[in-house]
């Protein structure tokens, strides 16, 4: 009777051994821009090989198109991670013989065996860069100003964790697959302006963080794990935004607070398949030149490229597959040009906005995404577009409607990807148990749902 008893023993042995190799290798991979995309764009793939063990491992890391064979390998490179360390593995191709659908396979081999990861890829022939639709959204937990979001904010404000599995199910059904959190803190400061150095940093987290104590008044426990938790559900992509220091601050002292709070939020939230990647929430002008004008002009930019260059650098010790991104204005390009590509050299996507609504006496917003994108050429970065979905209505915001959308949609065809901002009390799915902004965001949700349909119908 002792044979059966000892095969039985042996057989939990080894899927324990089995199992905490498996923990200690974990590979991931990401597709920037994610799927669906056109075949008129270079595809970034990046892939990471985690070693949570206590040696030294060599691997074979290859890449396939579709299936794994001789035929279908994209690319192929040795490398030796250290214990409780990764390593990245980039790779770049263009998407124009790619029409259709695939899978993208990312295969880690060592002396153990292989660990595989996998991701969906939909490549819409076009005679554009554009799919001509809405890929994604911010949300704001809350919003930073409010009077700007005077007919939503204190319904965002109630909303529980539930209530945002509820808003991120009403983004997927629109084909929103890209998430931006907007911000993780709310701080109210401004560069140039704030005390920090000396007072400590005193914004208020909208999640558990044990950095610092304040926290946001907002009826969620964890409105980000609830953001992730569904998104994982629906395999969705999500930017985390690691902010607010301080609007258009990149000084030393927001620098060594971002890294502390990416590291955070790695740890807390890097299990999840849909963490896609680090949104710095801060923003800055297309110009580069920040509130206090030409005097300070030169040290403030050189702030900007330090901040990226480290933050960069930092997150990718963290994950090197997570894309970092940018959202700043869309005007005043013609006094930062020569300036950006140094910025875009260490910043994977830049997303201007405010394209259609160009200041007198400025280039036109057709300019403006040509000078962007010469160079996000340049510096071999992705050019997204930041949508605005909302008008003003005094200072509040209020759902834009359909025809402007569809313009904007229509006038610039050059954006790989197309966000907008925001999905948080813009839209409401007629579902949704809790609709903020009311019933002019449904009216939206209904009009975009069905430009939608019919752009899908066309292809």
């Amino acid at each position: 009777m002792q044979g059966p008893r000892i095969w039985l023993i042996s057989l939990l042995v080894a899927l324990v051994s089995t199992s905490a190799w498996a923990q200690q290798q974990v590979a991931r991979l990401e597709l920037i821009p994610p799927s669906p995309v056109t075949n008129r764009v270079m595809l970034d793939i990046r892939g990471a090989v985690e070693n949570n063990g206590d040696s030294d491992r060599q691997y074979s890391l290859s890449l396939f198109l579709d299936r794994e064979s001789a035929a279908t390998l994209l690319h192929k490179e040795n490398v030796k991670v250290h214990a409780h360390s990764n390593v990245g593995i980039y790779y770049r191709h263009s998407t124009e013989q790619w029409a259709g659908r695939h899978r993208l396979i990312l295969v880690a081999a060592n002396a153990s065996g292989p660990v595989r990861v996998m991701r969906n890829l939909e490549v819409l022939p076009s005679d554009i860069r554009s799919t001509r639709t809405i890929d994604g959204a911010w949300v704001g937990i809350a919003h930073w100003s409010e009077e700007e979001g005077r007919h939503w904010n204190s319904t965002i404000r109630r909303l529980t964790d539930a209530d945002w599995h509820d808003q991120i199910r009403g983004m997927h059904s629109l084909g929103m697959d890209t998430v931006v959190i907007q911000e993780s803190f709310r701080n109210q400061e401004y560069y140039g302006r704030n005390r920090m150095s000396s007072t400590g940093y005193k914004g208020l987290a909208y999640y558990p963080s044990e950095l610092f104590p304040g926290r946001a008044q907002v009826n969620a426990h964890d409105a980000i794990e609830a953001v992730l938790s569904e998104a994982d559900r629906l395999q969705m992509n999500v930017f985390l935004g690691v902010g607010m220091y301080a609007w258009f601050d990149f000084s030393k002292d927001s620098l060594d607070w971002h890294k502390k709070v990416a590291q955070e939020l790695w740890h807390r939230y890097g299990h999840h398949p849909s963490f896609y990647g680090w949104y710095v929430s801060e923003e800055t002008y297309g110009s580069l030149i920040p509130d206090q004008g030409e005097s300070v002009k030169d040290r403030y930019r050189q702030e900007v490229i330090t901040f990226f260059r480290e933050f960069q650098a930092f997150c990718r010790q963290l994950a090197p597959e997570k894309p970092i991104m940018l959202a700043p204005n869309a005007h005043g390009m013609l006094k930062s040009q020569d300036v950006w590509p140094v910025v875009l050299a260490h910043l994977d996507i830049v997303c201007p906005f405010a394209f259609h609504r160009m200041p007198e006496g400025d280039i036109t917003g057709e300019q403006s995404a040509q000078i962007w994108q010469a160079m996000c050429d340049k510096a071999q970065a992705h050019l997204w577009m930041d949508m605005e979905a909302f008008l003003f209505e005094g200072v509040a915001l209020i759902p834009r409607p359909i025809g402007g959308l569809i313009q904007d949609l229509q006038r610039f065809p050059n954006f790989e990807k197309i966000l907008c901002y925001q999905y948080s009390g813009i839209f409401n799915s007629p579902k949704a148990r809790v609709q903020p902004g009311g019933s002019p965001t449904v009216v939206l949700y209904r009009d975009y749902l069905a430009y939608r349909q019919a752009r899908n119908q066309e292809n």
